[in-house]
């Protein structure tokens, strides 16, 4: 790293943290100045029961809600903007976002279109939103997309099979009330999933070209955690203190990577899924290894201390030998958690590599990895997780 570099680091969201964080909801919702909420839930997340401990506190202190759960995984375009229609209808003056990535990633996005002008595909792309949106309070459900606090909304414009990304301070929650409580319900495979989902968001960008001091402090931070806890949370859902763990380092994984973006298995898991619909914490799983193994040229010593972190001994191997230690640990640990999926498994065929490579390389991603891909070594690493 250059030590005398000019780098830059904003967090504009206030996070409350905690054990039954939620009972101050109806507190943040007023403090924001919102009188209706707008609350956006994904179907799975309100058939758990989840949406109805937080309706239940909005009842309690008399804040008027309505319910919107038009949200598909891979969220698509026009539920943002029914969403907005929806807020406008019903008199909404504030978001709350509740459920993993792609609830969140809406109530972002409806929040923005509440009020700028247009289509939300006016705004792809960096910093393209003129102003504000309304109030977002957002609420996760998984510990993996970090989406609670980023800048980023993923969302996917089903008509051309394509995903686009709305990045903009503007975009970040107001506040991210995180709750380990609410995800003591999750599914043992969907932990495992979004757990190497938030590994990859730390270690991608701990790794690659744009980190500075504070992202590269947060993300081995993160990584500790995930190393200590993961394989608990998932062997032992209903564990309080693996779960309250796993969405500290989710949350802290998310911080580090706002400011610095990530690396090439999110450049290919976009394309990955818009075409094959391979849910995001899967594909990064699945790619994250060959990644790995793809960059370690790049940045040696820090695949080395990656391997430290993950409790393999690397005293007295050569640079490159413990930097591929980091691989076989984060393989280890892939194993550990259950998941044995591969890119075949979800139709990735040979001849639709080059499109993946094709739409891969324009990511905004592949600029800050630490080793510079052609289109044939982005073509090879999905053959690799085949």
């Amino acid at each position: 790293m250059l030590l005398n570099r000019i780098f830059r680091y904003e967090l504009p969201t206030a996070i409350e943290f905690g054990n039954g964080a939620i009972r101050q909801l109806a507190e943040h919702v007023r403090a924001l100045g919102g009188t209706k909420v707008l609350l956006v839930s994904d179907p799975g997340v309100q058939k758990a029961g989840v949406t109805d401990k937080l309706t239940a506190v909005l009842m309690r202190d008399n804040l008027p809600f309505i319910i919107y759960n038009d949200i598909e995984p891979d969220p698509d375009i026009e539920g943002v903007m029914r969403g907005r229609d929806v807020a406008a209808s019903e008199g909404c003056d504030i978001v709350v976002g509740l459920g993993g990535g792609s609830a969140l990633d809406t109530a972002k996005a409806i929040g923005l279109m509440m009020t700028n002008k247009g289509h939300i595909r006016d705004y792809v792309g960096i910093n393209r939103v003129p102003r504000k949106g309304a109030p977002v309070i957002a609420v996760p459900t998984t510990a993996g997309t970090g989406s609670e606090i980023t800048i980023w909304s993923v969302l996917s414009d089903k008509s051309a099979k394509v995903k686009l990304s709305v990045g903009s301070a503007y975009n970040c929650p107001d506040i991210a009330v995180c709750d380990p409580e609410l995800t003591l319900t999750l599914p043992a495979s969907i932990t495992a999933a979004t757990g190497m989902d938030a590994l990859t968001h730390a270690l991608e960008s701990y790794v690659n070209k744009a980190t500075q001091p504070i992202s590269e402090a947060l993300s081995m931070q993160a990584m500790k955690m995930i190393a200590a806890s993961l394989r608990t949370a998932v062997v032992q859902g209903e564990n309080v203190q693996a779960r309250y763990d796993m969405l500290l380092a989710s949350l802290i994984a998310a911080m580090a990577f706002n400011p610095t973006r990530l690396g090439l298995a999110h450049a290919l898991a976009i394309p990955l899924g818009a075409h094959f619909h391979i849910p995001h914490g899967m594909v990064n799983a699945i790619l994250l290894p060959e990644v790995m193994a793809y960059n370690l040229i790049g940045n040696l010593e820090k695949y080395k201390e990656i391997a430290r972190i993950f409790g393999t001994p690397v005293e007295g191997l050569s640079l490159r030998d413990a930097a591929k230690c980091s691989v076989t640990a984060i393989k280890q640990l892939k194993e550990d958690v259950g998941i044995q999926n591969k890119l075949s498994d979800y139709g990735v065929t040979e001849e639709a590599l080059q499109q993946i490579a094709e739409e891969a390389m324009i990511s905004g991603n592949v600029p800050v990895n630490p080793r510079k891909p052609s289109l044939e070594d982005l073509k090879q690493i999905c053959r690799n997780a085949m």
